[in-house]
This record gives structure tokens, sequence and C-alpha cells, in this order.
């Protein structure tokens, strides 16, 4: 069956099923392999995008539920709140394995959306369905906390 898509501002059609996980195609149709597998039960948040702005688990996102939806991937963010991340997550030196950094990534831009100025406890409430396994949560707060005093700025 084919399908249309919108992701990173441009349209792709598909051949998949409706009830296709998202992250399959993007991966494996699309060749975009910086959303990640992790647990396959939105769980871990490796496979995070934005859908409409939101951070979503595309493992557990289908496609019949993207009718008319922008997705975006850690490849195609884009904006002052992603540059700000982006420049707080090098300047913090949040990675070690990086792994799960393009679902951190954009859970964080999320949040910075919607909450320009979060508390740790915004933070924490963001991001709580991303893990790390180098366990750079700390580095994490601290990069979020950066990346909304720039944007204040």
């Amino acid at each position: 069956m084919s399908l249309t898509l919108h992701i990173n501002g441009e349209t792709h059609s598909v051949d998949a099923e409706e009830d296709t996980p998202l992250l399959w195609v993007i991966r494996d149709d699309l060749d975009m392999t910086g959303t990640k597998f992790g647990c396959g039960v939105a769980a871990c948040g490796s496979c995070t995008v934005l859908v409409d702005g939101i951070a979503t688990r595309s493992c557990q996102t289908y496609l019949s539920d993207l009718e008319d939806s922008q997705v975006t991937t850690i490849e195609g963010i884009r904006g002052p709140v992603a540059d700000a991340v982006q420049q707080a997550w090098r300047d913090l030196d949040v990675v070690q394995c990086g792994y799960c950094q393009s679902g951190q990534i954009l859970s964080a831009v999320s949040l910075l959306s919607e909450v320009p100025k979060p508390s740790d406890a915004d933070i924490d409430a963001a991001m709580a369905g991303n893990v790390c396994r180098c366990a750079t949560y700390r580095r994490i707060r601290a990069a979020i906390h950066r990346a909304a005093a720039k944007l204040e700025s």
C-alpha cells in the first residue's frame, strides 16, 4: 500500500502497511539512521522523533497515525531552539557513546519549544522516557538549562 509521509519538510511516498511502525520506514525505507532502535516498546526514547513538534516514540507510532502530520527526525531539526540545544550539547560534552542522543536532543527541543525556561522538575519530567546507558543525565539537564539561557538572551 502506498502512503504519503511528511518528514523533515519533504513529502515521501512509501510502500508500507498502515500498521508499520514509523521507525522502520524512517530507517529502512528512507535511510535516515539517526533515529535509533532501542527497546521497541517506547520505554527507552532512542527512537524519538517530533510529530507536529511533540516528542514521540517512533517504534510505537504507526503510519496510520500520521495523516497530515509533520515528522522531524534528528537529520531535519532546524531553527534557534535546535541550534541552542545542539551547541549546549557540544559545549558541555554531553555525549559519551551517543546511541541515545538523537532521542535526547529531540526531547530537549520539544521541551524548550513548549517551556522556554524549564525548571529541573520540568526537565526531569520531559526527559523521563529517555534512557542513557552512560548516565549523562546531569550533563543533559545542564545542557538544557544552558540552551534555555542562550535562547533567553
